[in-house]
């Protein structure tokens, strides 16, 4: 992943020959020529999973380090010690697996404790679009009467200090990327470096010195957007102090008092359009004028936005016997064709999508809840049902998928119902959206309900004519009470003598 990003970056951001990258990085040009056609940001193969044995105890090992350095020094327990008591709890793995953690452990608690020349700073100065720094906070706001905490994701140029606030529900990694689509399109391109603390949706190691294990979906968004990714030592705020202390001001300017609105998009418009009216508002401190100056200076030196990274985190679900699929609590309807079925489940930040065998099956709004005193709610959508109740339509009667029908659907079974046989008939009717326009079949049954005549013949003769183009209402005919004849028939039988004729021949061949 990480070869394949930089690959990236020096063919299309800084524009090296093919050979100088194969001078490189040490591979054939036909490799690098293979890897750049594929257009691929995430490469597809497959990680052996590597658990150690000291995982189980890694918990129990620490709080022991912990406890034993408070100790004095003779009565610490040796690594020699601390093995044989894990091996007593079921531990089989080697000392010096054992004598490694230990090791990393006290290279942590050493940086962690470690007082000299914590308070005295190097002023930092940036180029225009060469870096940004991006950081989390909580807040607090009332979207649609209810206060609830908000994960607000903070991005801010470190040259014009432009910065971006945008709220979320949670911290994960679909927001993460949706937040960084949102500041660069605001900021009008991508800088050159970003600069992070190590949260968990980006960093799943942290190592010694600048070592990261960084996720694979992160770095994914990294190469896609062509900007370098970079991680302050742990407990290190101040490595990217711009974005902590806008942190601190936008809770005093965007925050206090709490903002209130009906919904979560109506906040994060009124907290990007306030955001820009303070970057015309505030001076910039180093450079003349006030921030928004400065940022139209840094604008022509940011890379272009490409298209929005598919920014979504994908799950693999088994369908329940009942058509749902579970997540967060909550529950959601998938075509009746996959019931107990595999499928993945592609989480955004505002909508799920369920995919199986390369298509896209459905998509639903995504329902987010942080109280966990709620229950779970369930998403229905009655066109995945169809299949079911055409074999079984009793069931269409307290189906509750079907509680949400159209107001036209319900006013009409509601007069099937009262038939024998009203069940299929009505079942036969709702299949029609399968094959035709929801909406031409809607209007059918409406045409039908009006007319008086609610019945399937009625209604799909009227479906046959709207999508026709005809005219599904006919022209009545104003017809008098009595017709008259504008001539009277004659009574006329000679015509009936001319048929008799004279000779044997002529009645031969009549008779015959």
């Amino acid at each position: 992943m990480a070869l394949l990003s930089v690959i990236r970056r020096w063919a299309l951001r800084d524009q090296l020959s093919i050979r100088e990258i194969s001078r490189r990085t040490g591979l054939s040009r036909n490799t690098i020529r293979k890897y750049l056609r594929a257009g691929t940001v995430e490469p597809k193969f497959k990680v052996p999973d590597r658990p150690s044995k000291l995982d189980a105890f890694a918990v129990k090992l620490a709080g022991w380090l912990k406890t034993e350095s408070s100790k004095p020094r003779k009565q610490k327990r040796t690594i020699k010690q601390l093995h044989a008591d894990l091996i007593a709890l079921g531990f089989d793995g080697s000392y010096g697996r054992v004598a490694a953690f230990v090791r990393d452990w006290k290279v942590d608690r050493q940086r962690e404790q470690q007082t000299i020349g914590r308070g005295v700073f190097v002023p930092l100065a940036f180029q225009p679009g060469e870096a940004f720094q991006f950081d989390w906070s909580e807040d607090w706001a009332i979207v649609g009467g209810e206060r609830i905490k908000l994960q607000v994701a903070h991005v801010k140029l470190s040259y014009s200090r432009a910065f971006i606030v945008r709220a979320y529900l949670l911290q994960t990694h679909e927001m993460l990327f949706d937040a960084h689509y949102q500041a660069f399109r605001v900021f009008g391109g991508v800088p050159r470096r970003g600069i992070y603390d190590n949260m968990r949706t980006a960093v799943d190691r942290v190592g010694r010195g600048k070592e990261r294990q960084v996720n694979a979906r992160f770095s994914a968004m990294a190469s896609h957007y062509l900007f370098d990714a970079e991680f302050c030592n742990p407990a290190s705020g101040w490595e990217k102090g711009q974005v902590e202390k806008n942190v601190q001001d936008t809770r005093h300017r965007l925050w206090q008092p709490m903002p209130r609105f009906s919904t979560l998009d109506a906040l994060n418009d009124w907290l990007e359009q306030r955001c820009k009216e303070l970057w015309r508002e505030m001076p910039h401190g180093s450079q003349p004028g006030t921030i928004a100056d400065a940022w139209e200076c840094e604008a022509a030196s940011l890379m272009p936005l490409s298209r929005p990274f598919d920014g979504f985190v994908e799950y693999s679900k088994r369908v329940s016997p009942t058509c749902l699929v579970h997540l967060e609590r909550n529950r959601y309807s998938v075509p009746a064709s996959f019931a107990n079925r595999p499928v993945s489940l592609r989480v955004y930040p505002e909508r799920i999508v369920v995919v199986a065998e390369g298509q896209v099956l459905c998509e639903h709004k995504r329902l987010i809840d942080r109280s966990h005193d709620r229950q779970g709610r369930t998403v229905y959508d009655w066109r995945h049902y169809l299949a079911v109740i055409q074999r079984k339509p009793g069931a269409l009667r307290n189906g509750a998928p079907f509680a949400d029908l159209p107001e036209a659907f319900k006013l009409l079974q509601q007069h099937l119902l009262k038939h024998p046989g009203g069940d299929r008939e009505m079942v036969e009717i709702l299949a029609l959206v399968l094959h035709h326009d929801e909406e031409a079949v809607l209007c059918a049954v409406e045409l039908a309900l009006n007319a008086g005549a609610p019945t399937k013949t009625h209604i799909l003769n009227l479906l046959l004519r709207l999508i026709d183009g005809k005219s599904p209402v006919t022209s009545t005919v104003e017809a008098p009470q009595a017709l008259t004849l504008s001539q009277e028939p004659r009574a006329h039988v000679e015509r009936y003598d001319a048929l008799r004729g004279e000779g044997t021949t002529r009645e031969a061949r009549h008779a015959s």
